[in-house]
């Protein structure tokens, strides 16, 4: 991975911390994204120290305030000529430690929606002119067996909120838009693909949740990295996975009127940059 540059947002802990440590392990420059500079800043040390890589960039960005993502897209397109990979995985669960009541976002969003879909999409669209210039590139989304459909109607889940169903529309979000850029971006050399890491691994939200692990955090961290960097998947694109297995997501991802809704929704929300579909 010598000389590629990568963005992995929520790098501070969990899998997001292990997978910028194999990656810097690999020689890649990584750029380490979270909210806390306290953490940023004991992340960045502590894997120069574990790899002895000093290609590490920190970027403070609170994924529930769309200004900010804004924000750290811009300093990062400022920073850098080449960005060949992008790991969207910073996100919240279902329950604790970030609470089980409906909240909102900065924006007035509904707050699981907001960090888990709208900032990663907002991000990818504002980063995309740099991620295609840097092709062959890749964009992954960390994303959930636990889905969803989407309400069209009660997007915000102002009615019979929970956070489970929260998180799960959030999750099927993320892999319907993939799937959708996917198709967006075909013939420029970028491929989207999204997954399910791992099953309960022993991360903080699934250990305040859950109180148990299934799956261990490097098996998550070994199916992320695999679809960042793996050249078997060099062509491989609008896919979703089960860890290291090609899988089916909940049929609403594959359904065309669904992913243009979904995609109008949140160009309104985000204000994002559109991306031209091609004719299908």
């Amino acid at each position: 991975m010598k000389g590629r540059t990568i963005l992995v947002t929520g790098a501070t802990d969990g899998l997001g911390r292990g997978v910028a440590e194999r990656l810097a392990a690999d020689a890649a420059t990584v750029l380490l994204h979270g909210r806390d500079p306290e953490r940023l800043a004991a992340t960045k040390a502590g894997i120069r120290q574990a790899t002895g890589n000093d290609h590490l960039h920190t970027y403070r960005a609170d994924l529930a305030d769309l200004s900010q993502v804004h924000g750290l897209a811009n300093q990062i397109k400022s920073e850098h000529d080449h960005l060949h990979v992008l790991i969207s995985n910073a996100g919240i669960g279902s329950g604790e430690p970030d609470g089980r009541e409906r909240r909102t976002s900065v924006d007035g969003h509904e707050l699981r929606f907001a960090v888990n879909y709208l900032a990663g999409f907002l991000l990818t669209a504002e980063l995309l002119p740099l991620i295609t210039a840097s092709a062959p590139a890749r964009i992954v989304y960390v994303a959930s067996l636990g889905q969803q459909a989407l309400d069209f109607d009660d997007v915000m889940l102002e009615r019979g909120y929970s956070g489970t169903r929260a998180y799960a529309q959030s999750k099927l979000a993320q892999i319907t838009a993939a799937m959708e850029l996917s198709e967006r971006l075909r013939g420029t050399g970028v491929t989207v693909n999204s997954l399910h890491p791992s099953t309960y691994m022993p991360t903080k939200m699934v250990m305040h949740e859950i109180g148990r692990s299934v799956d261990s955090l490097e098996d998550g961290v070994s199916a992320t990295v695999r679809l960042a960097t793996d050249r078997a998947l060099d062509d491989v694109t609008g896919r979703f996975f089960d860890r290291q297995r090609e899988s089916r997501a909940q049929r609403q991802a594959y359904d065309p009127e669904a992913r243009r809704r979904l995609w109008d929704l949140s160009l309104t929300l985000t204000g994002a940059p559109d991306i031209p579909s091609p004719a299908r």
